[in-house]
């Protein structure tokens, strides 16, 4: 079992080109042993964004602060606090800012990841 303050966990900027002033945490992940998911955090600064991009598994995603919006290929959804969000394999997207504070947002990915034998960071390049 693991119980950790997530401000414990190192918050990593998001190197996956395309992506602005966006940092992640690896709540739980392979080195968890996790077998099923990997859950992630996101932090988002104001203007800032995640790359936008496609990949074959999906996302779920519920956002804990700021506002902003999640791009459905050129369609905007917004954000808020308690939205909650689900990215279907092989759907462009991306999320951005668009508020005065840090958008913080939650991310579930299938672990392992089909067809990826990175880290959980590597599903956004962090």
């Amino acid at each position: 079992m693991k119980v950790i303050s997530c401000e414990e966990i190192c918050c990593d900027a998001v190197t996956m080109e395309g992506a602005v002033d966006c940092r992640m945490r690896c709540l739980i992940g392979p080195e968890d042993q996790a077998p099923s998911f990997s859950m992630r955090q996101f932090e988002v600064a104001p203007g800032g964004h995640t790359p936008k991009h496609a990949h074959g598994y999906e996302h779920e995603v519920f956002v804990l602060e700021g506002n902003g919006v999640v791009l459905e290929g050129d369609t905007e959804h917004p954000l808020k606090p308690g939205t909650v969000v689900f990215v279907p394999p092989n759907q462009v997207h991306q999320f951005r800012n668009r508020g005065a504070g840090p958008l913080k947002f939650l991310c579930l990915i299938p672990h392992p990841m089909r067809g990826s034998t990175g880290p959980c960071a590597a599903a956004c390049g962090g």
